[in-house]
């Protein structure tokens, strides 16, 4: 079973022709992800890395099979660019485009709900199936294939967190970004959901920040719902009230949202939290033994 995505999904780029397109396009196929088409408009015709280029998606779309698209467009297209992909009925939209204006995205992730159409970030890091299937701007070299789930909202974090279980022997299934603006599409408690379903999946590693209360609803699914061991990190310990850090999202208002709350919350469910990156890896061992 695959969570999204896997080695025989046929992906899009949107603005492939751009720098951080026409980078990471070449990073995704070294890493086996069948990058089938990309869209630029105006420069249809032309190829990056022996990928055809098509002016929209409905062109590429007459060409060849596509099962999810992967954004890197300026912040004030992003919203046009998702909005495109849901018009012809993409199943995932992975949008790794920051600074995406919150309407904009909401209005996205509605109308992509009603749809029925998955959408990651903005502001994500993207998406990454362990058997051959990168949607994003994860490093490569992080990766190793094995029985632990990742979902998270902050992308170095989950590098970090990443790169120590790799280390340590723990391979991954899959590694979800959620993103870390305050709209978005897929959160935890979907990520859970599937992963909890996913028989390759034998724990789940959750990692998180302060602002939002995503991780307190994320809390409660895993109390009620989740058998498989998991184990978390919560970045911002130390962050001082009504002060951004980081992500757009990560900010703590009139008191909630903080590290210590979501902390709480979360072992109270039966959930290992880490305090430093460092010790997940032992936790989530300590859980599978």
């Amino acid at each position: 079973m695959k969570i999204l995505v896997d080695k025989d999904t046929n992906v899009l780029v949107q603005g492939i022709t751009g720098n951080q397109g026409t980078f990471h396009t070449e990073a995704m196929l070294a890493f086996g992800t069948k990058v089938v088409a990309g869209v630029t408009p105006k420069r249809g015709g032309q190829e990056v890395h022996g990928v055809p280029v098509y002016n929209t998606i409905k062109d590429a779309k007459e060409k060849h099979k596509i099962d999810a698209t992967v954004i890197f467009v300026p912040a004030k297209f992003a919203g046009g660019a998702i909005n495109e992909a849901i018009d012809n009925d993409i199943p995932i939209v992975v949008c790794i485009t920051e600074h995406v204006p919150v309407w904009d995205a909401a209005r996205a992730v509605k109308r992509a709900k009603e749809k029925g159409i998955t959408i990651l970030g903005p502001n994500t890091p993207g998406l990454v199936s362990t058997d051959g299937c990168k949607l994003g701007i994860m490093p490569n070299s992080i990766f190793k294939p094995g029985p632990v789930g990742v979902i998270a909202r902050s992308g170095t974090l989950s590098y970090e967190v990443i790169w120590n279980l790799t280390n340590d022997e723990l391979g991954q299934t899959t590694c979800v970004g959620i993103g870390g603006d305050p709209s978005h599409g897929l959160g935890f408690v979907e990520g859970l959901e599937m992963f909890e379903k996913d028989p390759n999946t034998k724990a789940i590693v959750l990692i998180g920040e302060i602002g939002g209360s995503e991780e307190e609803h994320a809390a409660e699914y895993i109390k009620e719902h989740v058998t498989k061991p998991v184990v978390a990190f919560i970045g911002g310990r130390q962050a001082p009230p009504g002060k951004k850090m980081g992500h757009a999202g990560a900010i703590v208002s009139g008191g909630k949202g903080t590290a210590a709350s979501k902390i709480k919350v979360l072992e109270e469910a039966g959930v290992g939290v880490a305090r430093l990156l460092s010790e997940v890896p032992e936790l989530v061992k300590k859980k599978l033994s």
